[in-house]
């Protein structure tokens, strides 16, 4: 079975939210963060990283 990598994660942010319930103002931050984070010089050391 495949799935999308967005529905995926789509279903983990939901379950999240639903659960554990965080502020609003740490939801925007991680994906502001998690955004600028891509665009900038530790995107590689990141990627290498994580694969």
């Amino acid at each position: 079975m495949q799935v999308p990598l967005w529905f995926a994660l789509l279903v983990v942010g939901y379950l999240g939210v639903k659960l554990i319930r965080p502020p609003a103002w740490l939801i925007a931050v991680l994906l502001l963060g998690g955004f600028l984070l891509a665009d900038s010089v530790l995107a590689p050391v990141i990627n290498a990283l994580v694969k």
